[in-house]
């Protein structure tokens, strides 16, 4: 049995293409930028894609 995974360099994260991560780099001054700068404090997926892009 063969599985299709990818290598770990091609690892894609929601992160990457998230509306709420767009919309804070819009405007940085926002309340959705406070907003997404605590969300980043504490969710796994993004300290996940932070590690990920440290690796690269």
């Amino acid at each position: 049995m063969t599985t299709n995974q990818s290598p770990a360099s091609e690892k894609t994260f929601p992160c990457e293409t998230c509306p709420m991560r767009k919309r804070a780099e819009t405007n940085p001054a926002s309340f959705w930028s406070r907003l997404w700068k605590w969300h980043t404090t504490w969710c796994p997926g993004w300290k996940a894609y932070q590690a990920h892009l440290a690796e690269k």
